[in-house]
């Protein structure tokens, strides 16, 4: 298996995941999964539905307990030291989670407020937020209005509000067209850059990664290979991603 990220690195790890295992009932959801994720890294998990990467967002946001093996993030156990490791941690899930009937504001001020920013600020960040993703124009406009692509730039914008370390977006880009696909992904990119944190993109979808990505191939619940994606295709003498996933037995 190639591992060239290991959780042996010096840099502190804005995430590390160590060993970790999970089951459903009978069934193995992740088995002895490790990664180490340093401030300011973008890391694309890609794999197929069923391959473990909700379950292993699920195990971060600690909404379940690994079966083995520890998380930290920012340096907390999640275990021994819940409320600060989920302090600097940012999401956004599969599922929409925006109130329908607040504006893009409301339900952005409230964010804000459950986190404990001042309203001065919190009207700052959220001005700049919108600004770069183009929707200074709705923000009074009830969320029911917007489209998909536009909903998803919201709950985008939400999750950075309150400065995370560390930011999960869990196949962000499902059901939205190409275009709208290619401009979410852009923002996301830059977020290392402009607010510090380290990304984690989950996605079945192997155009959303680029050869200078650091690529991380899950499947049945196990990280096959993790690195940047061509250097991984060239050790393994594949011609591209999709051919180094069929020569794993992953579905390509």
């Amino acid at each position: 298996m190639q591992d060239s990220f290991s959780a042996t690195q010096s840099e502190p790890a804005a995430l590390d995941v160590n060993n970790v295992a999970f089951r459903y009932g009978k069934k193995n959801a992740l088995t002895g999964l490790s990664m180490h994720i340093s401030p300011g890294e973008l890391v694309m998990i890609l794999g197929p539905n069923g391959a473990g990467k909700t379950t292993l967002f699920s195990l971060i946001c600690g909404l379940f307990s690994p079966s083995t093996g520890t998380i930290s993030i920012s340096g907390h156990p999640l275990l021994n030291n819940r409320s600060k490791a989920l302090a600097p941690l940012g999401i956004v899930f599969q599922s929409q989670t925006l109130d329908l009937d607040l504006s893009v504001s409301q339900n952005l001020f409230y964010f804000c407020e459950l986190h404990g920013i001042p309203r001065k600020l919190a009207k700052q960040r959220i001005e700049i937020a919108l600004k770069r993703m183009d929707l200074h124009s709705r923000a009074d406009d009830k969320v029911r209005a917007l489209n998909g692509g536009h909903r998803r730039r919201v709950e985008i914008i939400r999750s950075t509000l309150h400065e995370p370390s560390v930011l999960l977006l869990d196949e962000p880009t499902v059901g939205l067209d190409i275009p709208t696909r290619a401009e979410l992904l852009e923002y996301v990119r830059d977020l290392p850059e402009t607010h510090g944190c380290a990304v984690l993109w989950a996605t079945h979808l192997i155009d959303e990664i680029r050869s200078t990505d650091r690529v991380a191939l899950l499947h049945d619940g196990r990280k096959h290979h993790d690195g940047i994606a061509q250097q991984l295709v060239n050790e393994n003498g594949a011609t591209d991603l999709p051919e180094l996933m069929r020569m794993s037995g992953l579905p390509a």
